[in-house]
């Protein structure tokens, strides 16, 4: 099957400078030419546009960018390793996730509140959750967590409550950016620190987010899996 740029574009309801732009940046193969001069796009060009509209949202452009630049290289297992490895820190989050959950549970079974927890220093807490302290510096300034203050000296002070805030950032890491994303870091800024309910809501959304999250991955996966036997047996 042939088509022209516009027909192509409007297939996957993009616009013609955005297919021009995926050709430029080698998203997907050149253009074919016809006897007279005219671009024209084929099956394996849809078999890519649709690869990208799947991938892009379960792993990313630049992820999805770096797999169809190994395929058109013919670096296939190339591309496989790269997807691989982010299906592992999918699976690594949602263990984290599950962890956490698990610690708010026992801290709403005991009835013990966070801010009754000893403080801790920036250190100490960047120490505990194996987060660098630029880190939890930066999710500060965002809002995301704030330290407490001492009255006495202003030094910040963290507690188990804080903690929790961190664990659910520290998930978030790798998420793909996305208006619901956004969404979940307003939500963990909003949420009082002491507030067990309000933040293990938020810990069961983020986990049902991870959920449709492997969904959309699987997904991706069997439209690289097209794409890459389109290639090795083309029409």
């Amino acid at each position: 099957m042939k088509m022209r740029p516009k027909k192509m574009a409007a297939t996957f309801m993009i616009s013609p400078s955005t297919l021009r732009n995926y050709e430029a940046n080698g998203l997907i193969p050149p253009a074919g030419r016809s006897a007279n001069g005219y671009r024209f796009y084929t099956d394996l060009h849809a078999a890519y546009l649709a690869c990208i509209q799947a991938m892009a949202p379960a792993f990313g452009m630049e992820v999805t960018t770096e797999v169809l630049h190994y395929l058109q290289r013919d670096k296939m297992h190339n591309a496989l390793w790269v997807i691989r490895e982010k299906e592992v820190i999918l699976y690594e989050d949602k263990v984290k996730l599950e962890k956490l959950i698990g610690d708010i549970r026992l801290l709403v079974k005991e009835n013990t509140f966070p801010n009754a927890k000893e403080r801790l220093t920036i250190k100490e807490v960047s120490e505990a959750m194996k987060i660098p302290k630029s880190t939890i510096r930066y999710w500060e300034h965002a809002g995301y967590v704030v330290a407490d203050r001492d009255p006495e000296n202003s030094y910040r002070f963290y507690n188990e409550g804080h903690l929790l805030k961190v664990g659910l950032l520290q998930v978030m890491q790798n998420f793909v950016y996305s208006e619901e994303s956004v969404k979940y870091k307003r939500l963990i800024a909003a949420a009082e620190h002491g507030d067990l309910k309000c933040v293990m809501k938020l810990a069961e959304n983020i986990r049902t987010h991870l959920d449709k999250r492997i969904e959309s991955q699987v997904f991706g996966v069997s439209r690289l899996h097209h794409l890459m036997q389109l290639i090795k047996t083309p029409i």
